[in-house]
Formats: structure tokens, C-alpha cells, sequence
């Protein structure tokens, strides 16, 4: 962009003129550089509340930042909220949002990753970014497929830790039950805390069936399989990958979210 400023080299032709860089930048007065970055921190908010690294929301927010003209973009992350400063021709603008944690859906944190692709390579404004972030929606799998599935999964770990084939099925039917009810009471937005405690409640009530009158030769297999449903491997993995990166606050916060 340096380059860019010294030769004033032209980039688009509109009503009979050549528009530069080096005006197109100095257009950007607070109003606008205030617009800019809320854009971007909503980006970056909504790829922290999906599951996305520390460093790619930072890189994502700086790549963002020189994309639609502005010089630098600091990033503070911590697990409740983001603090986002952007840095233009020695005026600052900062904002602070609220992160509301959600299901972890890599849909979202694609999406934005193109979106950042496309201003990059392409002569788009604000508008385009802020557009787009509104009609970015959840790719969510089929609920019955998804309980389908989770059952199998838990099933087919039960009968590779080796338990009987009744052991088996009432894994199945836990783990299964248990997926549909921790969807109905996301649905109706309960505290994770509690919907991940209901779903434990139910998987074991279902799965402790195996210890009725010795029906099943393995039922702490059963047991144990059962609730294999609430392992939160990606918090575990995003944690310790925020840590060895250095956002310790971020990796002890995701590392906490996790154990509770």
C-alpha cells in the first residue's frame, strides 16, 4: 500500500476519472473508519462464538482491516469478549462486544473465510462485508441423522471396549434418547450447564437398564459409552492449541468451559 501511495497508480475508472488508492484511503474519515470496525469485530465475534482459533480471529480481523483500508487492527481476545481497536492515518477507533458461546459449526467460520478471500481480491466496501455477514446462516446436519449417528458412535465404542450385544443395543438406545433431548433443550436455549447435566441424567437412567436382573454382561460398558455424547474434544483441542500459541487466557478459558 506504501508502493501504492508513492506512484499513485490507478485502480478503477468511474464518471470519467481514474480513482487511486491513495484517495480511495483518504476518503476514510471516523464515521467511516467507526462503521469499519464494527464490521470487522462482528466478524471476529461471530467466528469466536462458532469455534474458531484465537490466531485465525486475529488473523482473520488484520487481513479485514488492510482489505478495506485501514492501516492496523489490534485484537484482544478473552472468552466473554472481544476488544478490537483499528488504526487509520493516527486515529483510533475501539469497540468492545459480548461473546455468547454457541454450538461449534465450522459452516460459519468458512463462510467468513471466503468472504475476507473475495475482499481481498476483489474492489468491495463495507457494505459488502456487512451484507454478507447478515446472511451468513448455520449449516446444521439433519437432527434424526444426527442422533442416528451419535448413537451408532457410542454403540459401536461400547462393542469395541467389549461388551454383549445387549450391552450394545441399550447403548444405542441411551446415547441415541439422550442426543434428542440435549437438542430439544439447546432449542429452548438452556443453560449449557444444565442441558449437559439433564443429558448425563437421562443416557444413564436408559443405560443402568443393563443391570436389570443381569440382562447384560458388561453394564458399566453400557454405562460408561453412554454419555460418550458430552465429550467436549473440541474445546479440549482449541484450548490447548490457544495456549501453545500463546492466548493463555483464551486457552484456560475454553480448557474451564470444557471440564464444566
Amino acid at each position: 500500500l506504501l508502493n501504492y501511495h508513492k506512484f499513485n497508480i490507478p485502480i478503477r475508472y468511474n464518471s470519467n476519472k481514474f480513482i487511486t488508492i491513495k484517495e480511495k484511503m483518504e476518503n476514510i474519515d471516523y464515521q467511516n473508519q467507526t462503521i469499519i470496525t464494527r464490521g470487522i469485530i462482528k466478524a471476529a465475534v461471530l467466528m469466536s462464538e462458532f469455534g474458531a482459533e484465537s490466531i485465525l480471529i486475529e488473523q482473520t480481523a488484520q487481513r479485514l482491516g488492510r482489505a478495506l483500508g485501514i492501516d492496523s487492527v489490534e485484537i484482544s481476545l478473552i472468552p466473554s469478549a472481544i476488544v478490537l481497536t483499528t488504526l487509520y492515518n493516527h486515529q483510533s477507533v475501539t469497540t468492545t462486544r459480548r461473546v455468547h458461546h454457541k454450538p461449534i459449526n465450522m459452516s460459519i467460520v468458512c463462510e467468513i473465510q471466503k468472504t475476507v478471500i473475495e475482499l481481498e481480491k476483489n474492489e468491495h466496501d463495507i457494505n459488502y462485508l456487512t451484507e454478507t455477514l447478515k446472511a451468513i446462516q448455520p449449516n446444521y446436519y439433519n437432527r434424526w441423522l444426527v442422533v442416528l449417528m451419535v448413537g451408532l458412535a457410542c454403540a459401536s465404542f461400547s462393542y469395541l471396549q467389549g461388551s454383549d450385544l445387549v450391552a450394545f443395543f441399550i447403548t444405542f438406545l441411551a446415547s441415541s434418547t439422550a442426543m434428542f433431548v440435549r437438542q430439544e433443550l439447546a432449542k429452548r436455549k438452556f443453560v449449557l450447564i444444565i442441558t449437559f447435566g439433564v443429558t448425563a441424567f437421562v443416557a444413564t437412567m436408559i443405560a443402568s437398564i443393563s443391570q436389570i436382573n443381569g440382562i447384560s454382561s458388561t453394564p458399566n460398558i453400557a454405562l460408561a459409552s453412554s454419555v460418550l455424547l458430552l465429550a467436549p474434544g473440541f474445546a479440549f483441542v482449541n484450548s490447548f492449541l490457544d495456549s501453545l500459541k500463546g492466548y493463555l487466557m483464551m486457552g484456560w478459558g475454553r480448557w474451564m468451559e470444557g471440564i464444566l
